[in-house]
């Protein structure tokens, strides 16, 4: 899952952090999502201008050492699939 596509949050969907529970969410009409780890900085990059390759590059920088390219662009692709990114 490299190459040309940059993902964006479906529009219906906001990134929030929740300051009580000190951890990002991702909050649709249906559900909230409580996410984990970097996933709120992985998809703070998802804004529809980084494709998968600079948003692994910045991760990579930002983590050095972290198996970023290994595991971004499997999570991304598993978002878009349950219809999260388009």
């Amino acid at each position: 899952m490299t190459g040309a596509w940059k993902p964006v949050l479906r529009r219906s969907s906001v990134l929030r952090h929740d300051r009580v529970r000190g951890t990002d969410l991702l909050v649709l009409p249906e559900r909230v999502v409580v996410l984990r780890g970097n996933a709120g900085s992985v998809l703070r990059l998802c804004d529809g201008a980084h494709d998968v390759d600079a948003i692994v590059a910045e991760l990579s920088r930002r983590h050095p050492g972290a198996p970023v390219a290994d595991e971004v662009p499997g999570f991304l692709g598993r978002l878009r699939e349950e219809g999260l990114l388009v």
